[in-house]
């Protein structure tokens, strides 16, 4: 191309190329008139073949300018830094398979965006781009950081995803602090070596996945704080060392599932001091070193099968947690309540893992026949399953009480008169509770009539509450 060919805005852009000047088309005003007009044939003429100049380093450095035309990089190699900020772009940029140095194209407006399977040494600088269209960057490999604050994303096409960020490998941070994303966003198989910041962003897609993130790796952390979704976060398979961060956040899926964290290897989450999920919250068979979860943000449908946690925070009472666990929709799932009992024993609070014990046997209990619902509901009732020891003694001592008041007025004969001992009306009660022990009165006095009925009630109470009690015994020491 000559520069004779050129209109004089393209002149300006042409001569400063070669030394990498900047060109500032910005007067002020909304006219995108031809004094700011650059055709997009002869970006691609400057980036492919620009003129160079001896001791200075050639780049494309433009802000303000309208660009007509299609921006064709398909697979160029480009050697040139490339500033295309504040600009417009009447056709959507083509970098599919391009080799580029750095790019930035922040506060531009596209129709959309192709940087699919290219590869850029340095970052790519998309903040505050207004597109209209889908963002491709699938399969792309950034070596610096790729920047997507306060970009705007819009497709009007639902059926395809407005961001398009699979298999997409950033060797430093994605930075999308801010992001006001209408449709789905893409980043399943994604590799980012830092941290993938989506604080304050607002993420948009009703009724449908919001964020699709399966086996997504991550270095670092996911950020989310004051981050907004209406849909389905998908986060099944993710790898994230660090913390997900989602504190002030708002999950929105009513209907459906707002987060998915199945399968996952989590350092940290972080969900707290925002308002209450919309939606399902699935953490089925996912290991997260550190839980911190606040009850009042849990939804009235949970999937924690097989979720394995250290550390639970805050620490709260276990009736404040108990709740999280009946709402698994799934059925009896005893590993989540022993769960929960060993991250309290951690904390050195046995009453609370006692409590969430009971509650796994009174859960247990609804799911056995007849006969062990009844054999369940008198452990229950006498000794709490053993983790409430004081109520055998409460009912022995009132069953001894009881007994010793009616055989002391109706002392029951004796079967041999001249071998047998005093009477003893106390411990002759305690001979008929305990099973074990003899004081030797229960062999030498026979009862009759309503008093020989009442023998036989103590005998069978004192091995219901001897049973209960060894097995309450037995599963506490076992737990220790």
């Amino acid at each position: 191309m000559e520069i004779d060919d050129l209109t004089p805005a393209e002149r300006r852009v042409w001569r400063a190329f070669a030394k990498g000047t900047e060109v500032d088309f910005r007067d002020g005003s909304d006219d995108w008139g031809p004094e700011r007009t650059v055709r997009a044939t002869v970006l691609r003429a400057l980036l492919l073949n620009g003129p160079q100049e001896q001791g200075e380093t050639a780049a494309l450095k433009i802000r303000g300018a309208r660009i007509t035309g299609a921006l064709e990089l398909r697979y160029a190699t480009v050697d040139s830094v490339v500033h295309l900020t504040h600009c417009r772009f009447d056709e959507a940029p083509d970098l599919i398979g391009a080799r580029l140095r750095y790019v930035s194209m922040r506060d531009s407006d596209m129709p959309a965006l192709s940087v699919t399977r290219a590869r850029i040494d340095g970052s790519l600088r998309l903040t505050r781009c207004r597109f209209a269209g889908p963002v491709r960057l699938d399969g792309a490999q950034i070596a610096g950081a790729l920047f997507l604050e306060e970009a705007e994303a819009t497709d009007a096409d639902t059926d395809r995803p407005a961001l398009h960020l699979h298999q997409v490998v950033v060797d430093d941070d994605l930075c999308a602090r801010g992001l006001r994303a209408r449709g789905l966003i893409r980043l399943d198989g994604a590799t980012v070596a830092g941290s993938l910041d989506l604080e304050d962003a607002e993420l948009s897609n009703p009724d449908a996945n919001v964020l699709e993130a399966d086996a997504l790796e991550v270095g670092a952390n996911l950020l989310g704080r004051r981050l907004s979704t209406r849909g389905r976060i998908d986060l099944r398979g993710a790898r994230i060392p660090g913390r997900v961060d989602l504190l002030h956040a708002r999950l929105s899926n009513p209907g459906g599932t707002a987060l998915r964290a199945s399968s996952c290897v989590i350092g940290e989450l972080w969900l707290r001091r925002g308002p209450r999920v919309e939606g399902m919250l699935n953490l089925r068979r996912a290991e997260i070193n550190q839980l911190s979860l606040e009850p009042e943000m849990l939804p009235d449908q949970v999937r924690l099968l097989d979720l394995t946690y250290t550390f639970l925070t805050p620490h709260v009472p276990a009736e404040d947690r108990l709740p999280m666990l009946e709402r698994d929709g799934q059925g009896f799932d005893p590993h989540a309540y022993e769960q929960l009992t060993a991250a309290y024993r951690r904390t050195g609070d046995d009453q609370s893992a006692r409590v969430v014990q009971l509650a796994k046997q009174r859960r247990r209990r609804s799911t056995l026949p007849w006969h062990g619902r009844l054999w369940g509901h008198l452990q229950d009732a006498a000794v709490g399953y053993g983790f409430r020891p004081l109520r055998a003694a409460v009912w022995l001592l009132s069953l001894l009480a009881a007994g010793s008041i009616a055989y002391a007025g109706h002392r029951p004969p004796p079967l041999k008169a001249d071998e047998a001992p005093e009477f003893n009306p106390v411990f002759y009660t305690l001979d008929l509770l305990l099973p074990v022990i003899s004081f030797g009165q229960e062999g030498a006095f026979a009862p009759r009539g309503w008093y020989q009925t009442l023998s036989y009630v103590l005998v069978v109470t004192g091995w219901i509450l001897a049973t209960t009690v060894v097995a309450g015994v037995t599963r506490t020491v076992s737990r220790q």
